[in-house]
């Protein structure tokens, strides 16, 4: 039995140490940060950049954006599965951590069993692009110009497995040239370089090729997607243009650390579909080509699964190795 004396005391603690667990269970209680595993200025940056920008006030907490590029996106991932899983430290995750993980051979950690997805973001057609002074203006005039001459023209990517690389890849296997692989550490400094001229053509997002594309420093010749983008409604599909059955839409979603709590990724999935479903967002990336997702947790799961399967198929059939 309890003193009389203490009774006060008793209650007191008992009230403090229900106080500290609610506290304890109140998400999130700091800021929360979203790792781009890639260049600032590329695709996934424009993308995460633009959540983060409306999930922060919804979630009362700051969203902060840390750009972590290198091993095509695979530093910036492999430190949010390693880290805590608190929900606390997300990730954009790109094809390389979603569909391509067959690619990789020597990683230090297993994306599909060590990142949880909470969410479809978004998915954009690709873009050949050469630059304007280029002497292809078309697919079969790049063709053309690559046959005559193997292995001298060079494409740039985000990185090895990167969606870019993927495009590039699955185009050489199902065409039958031969180009160079140069990989950066993002899609802005690829795209830096085919202005420069130091690289013949890119795979380049269509969100992030539209300001290029306006400011007439490059030439589309043709869009990944299985029909024409509206916002290029000029430009062929890479179907069209004479390569049948091509198709390569990359999609992109958000992750966390494995054994995360099962609350708090339901928590973010709700209020990151709110985001996606925000009009002003819709409206921002409509017209660079860019459909908003959004969806449940187990969408994302079906998604990423359908797309390895695919993308495991293609790095198999095409002997698709890294450099």
């Amino acid at each position: 039995m309890i003193n009389k004396f203490l009774q006060p005391l008793f209650a007191l603690s008992l009230c403090a140490a229900s106080s500290l667990a609610l506290a304890q269970d109140v998400f999130p209680s700091k800021p929360i940060k979203l790792v781009v595993p890639y260049a600032a200025g590329g695709p996934a940056d424009m993308l995460a950049r633009g959540v983060a920008d409306k999930l922060g006030p919804r979630l009362g907490q700051p969203v902060v954006i840390e750009n972590k590029p290198g091993a095509g996106g695979h530093t910036g991932a492999e430190l949010v599965a390693k880290g805590p899983a608190d929900g606390y430290t997300l990730v954009l995750g790109t094809i390389a951590h979603n569909g391509a993980v067959k690619l990789y051979k020597n990683l230090r950690y297993d994306p599909t069993n060590d990142l949880q997805p909470v969410i479809l973001i978004a998915e954009s057609p690709s873009v050949l692009l050469v630059k304007q002074d280029s002497p292809a203006k078309s697919v079969a005039e790049l063709l053309a110009l690559a046959r005559s001459q193997p292995g001298k023209l060079t494409y740039g990517s985000a990185g090895n497995g990167s969606a870019m690389h993927m495009a590039a890849e699955l185009f050489r296997y199902m065409t039958k040239i031969d180009y160079v692989h140069v990989p950066y550490r993002g899609g802005a400094p690829a795209m830096a370089d085919l202005l420069g001229g130091q690289i013949d053509l890119l795979f380049e997002s269509l969100g992030t090729a539209h300001q290029q594309l306006k400011g007439g420093k490059v030439r589309a010749l043709a869009v990944t997607s299985t029909t024409r983008n509206p916002s290029l409604p000029d430009v062929p599909t890479v179907a069209e243009a004479g390569v049948a059955g091509y198709s390569s839409v990359p999609w992109y979603t958000i992750s966390v650390a494995r054994g995360v709590p099962p609350s708090i990724v339901s928590k973010l999935n709700a209020e990151i579909n709110a985001v996606l479903k925000a009009p002003d967002l819709i409206q921002r990336w409509e017209p660079l080509g860019v459909l908003a997702l959004g969806g449940s947790v187990a969408d994302a799961v079906k998604r990423n699964q359908a797309e390895t399967a695919k993308w495991s198929a293609v790095i198999d059939a095409a002997n698709i190795k890294l450099e």
